[in-house]
């Protein structure tokens, strides 16, 4: 199996040039062996789910409640396949008319947090929560959209509520430690080596953790995520999942240059709809801005 996996992506010892675009910084290289992903195909599934959807919907004998549910659904297949127009539109005309889906809400924050549009983000996320205080992906969410606004307090906050609802997830524990290393970056270490304890070893992405606590190294970080996927659509998740979290470690470090890629490396995946890819376009915009106030200074 693990086989048929590598032959549908190139392995390839490549040369990543990771460039400090600090004032006066030398351009200098990294070498490693790593696996480029293969973009996924869009979703054949998906395509026809939309279909099925446009035939329901051009019906005129379904209650506003259907069709709201219809165009959330259909703006959930429209993400999937990077239609993010599509779903926001679809995401919108839900929410008018079933003003209390506390989904649409959710969903058309996280296209405003994309956006960098952040109070409107915000104004999202808090109407999911007040109608559905329960929706914990709302919760990650509106901490995922205070970190990028620069509004860390409230970010960890959030994310710390958001880890303690599942303590054995590495994702949650990461995010947590983004934020908080924005506010105290030796407080925030110490509370993931805290958090590490209670992972599960059963997730491959516990591995991710260790490697932010220098626990593991690079090369068994990238060696060690491909054992384990059944296909290589599971793989692509994987990489979109591994190389964002890598992105960050890098950009972290002053190693812009290198971080860049791993966040190109993500949206190469076409997993659209995950986490890491929705704001992997941020990343690079922000590394890029960096770049420009470094050549102006």
């Amino acid at each position: 199996m693990k086989k048929r996996i590598l032959l549908s992506l190139f392995l390839v010892s490549s040369s990543l040039i990771g460039c400090s675009i600090n004032s006066g910084s030398a351009l200098h290289s990294k070498v490693e062996s790593i696996l480029i992903p293969e973009p996924q195909p869009l979703n054949f599934r998906a395509q026809l789910a939309i279909a099925r959807y446009n035939q329901i919907l051009n019906q005129s004998s379904i209650s506003n409640e259907e069709r709201a549910e219809l165009l959330f659904l259909r703006g959930t297949q429209y993400d999937s396949v990077g239609l993010a127009g599509l779903a926001q539109y679809d995401f919108g005309r839900a929410k008018q008319l079933k003003p209390d889906m506390a989904e649409a809400y959710n969903a058309i924050g996280i296209h405003f947090t994309q956006q960098m549009e952040f109070n409107e983000a915000y104004e999202s996320f808090d109407s999911a929560l007040d109608i559905n205080p329960e929706l914990d992906f709302a919760l990650l969410n509106r901490g995922i959209a205070l970190y990028y606004g620069q509004r860390n307090e409230l970010a960890v906050s959030d994310l710390e509520r958001f880890y303690k609802k599942d303590m054995e997830n590495p994702f949650s524990a990461l995010w947590l430690f983004l934020a908080h290393k924005e506010i105290d970056y030796n407080a925030a270490l110490a509370e993931l080596r805290a958090n590490r304890k209670q992972l599960s070893e059963d997730n491959w992405a516990t591995a991710i953790v260790d490697f932010y606590l220098g626990n593991v190294t690079r090369n068994k970080l990238l060696n060690g995520f491909v054992i384990g996927p059944k296909n290589s659509v599971e793989l692509n998740q994987r990489m979109c999942e591994v190389y964002f979290y890598m992105g960050k470690f890098y950009e972290s470090r002053g190693e812009r240059g290198l971080a860049l890629n791993y966040f190109k490396m993500v949206l190469s995946t076409n997993i659209y709809d995950y986490v890491e890819h929705r704001y992997a376009r941020i990343e690079i915009d922000l590394l890029r801005k960096k770049a420009s106030e470094d050549m102006k200074s």
